[in-house]
């Protein structure tokens, strides 16, 4: 090949891999690429530039409201809360992560082989902050290099209102200062709920009518809960929301339409798996 030739055909595998690199990057944000992972709509200054620690936005600090402000991790581990952690042996490979991301009141006191035992970050919801507190010496004076995140909204989160979750937070600093706990600001909570609807097309904030089973019967179970008992009951039932997961391939197969209520079938484009609900498998029968 003459040199010419050899040196579009460089050009042209060098432009490919750039293209393909930042598409990736975009798509499933890659560890070198951070600038990818950042909410877009989030301030400027939580982007990175040059290396140093990042400002993060959405996050506030209990009490002064000030934003995260750390070093970006190199390498992360996020643990699990699920039983298959139990016998995994994962303890050692977890800690030796540069950042160890764990859930709610997750503990690591008797699972350490499975789990590890450092925790650079707890992510936790408004709701397990109780259970916590019922432990608090081992969460919040042991562990005092964590850093806490409590997300979630209402009147217990409200800091202008003293919400009772926030008094509490309020009232861990207090016990122990220098402690690291961080609230989730309005803007990302309402990133968060965002998001949440892209993925499922599900509004996480709006509360449907109670209605009843049947039409003709009042009373009894309301529909979502008649659903749910027939759904998780182990034999001799009516797998309703299974039936209703066969109903939507259907509606996609065949001119069916659901009229009442309206039913728009709006599937998230990203993920295409979603589009096809999954079957809870029915126990076999003896024959």
């Amino acid at each position: 090949m003459k040199a010419p030739g050899r040196l579009l055909l460089i050009v042209l595998c060098s432009a490919g891999f750039s293209a393909v690199y930042i598409l990736l990057c975009c798509w499933a944000c890659l560890p070198f690429c951070p600038a990818a992972c950042l909410d877009p709509h989030l301030s400027v200054n939580s982007r990175p530039t040059v290396p140093g620690p990042l400002h993060f936005s959405g996050y506030s600090s209990v009490p002064d409201g000030k934003p995260l402000v750390r070093e970006p991790c190199r390498s992360c581990a996020v643990v699990s809360s699920s039983g298959q952690m139990l016998g995994s042996g994962l303890g050692a490979e977890i800690d030796s992560a540069e950042c160890v991301l764990r859930m709610n009141q997750a503990p690591t006191v008797g699972f350490e082989a499975d789990v590890g035992q450092r925790s650079t970050l707890r992510v936790i919801s408004h709701t397990s902050v109780p259970l916590l507190l019922r432990n608090y010496s081992h969460y919040f004076q042991q562990a005092r290099d964590t850093l806490y995140v409590v997300w979630g909204q209402g009147k217990h989160m409200d800091r202008a209102l003293g919400g009772r979750t926030y008094r509490a937070l309020l009232q861990l600093t207090r016990m122990y200062p220098g402690l690291q706990v961080y609230t989730f600001t309005e803007r990302m909570m309402a990133y968060c709920d965002q998001v949440f609807q892209d993925e499922t097309g599900k509004n996480r904030e709006e509360h449907h009518p109670s209605v009843p089973y049947h039409y003709f019967e009042k009373g009894r179970l309301d529909e979502c809960q008649m659903y749910l008992a027939h759904e998780r009951a182990p034999r001799s039932a009516h797998r309703f929301i299974t039936e209703k997961a066969v109903f939507s391939r259907w509606a996609k197969k065949r001119p069916i339409v659901f009229a009442h209520p309206s039913w728009r079938m709006q599937w998230p484009h990203r993920h295409s798996a979603i589009t096809r609900p999954l079957l809870q498998p029915h126990p076999a029968k003896n024959t």
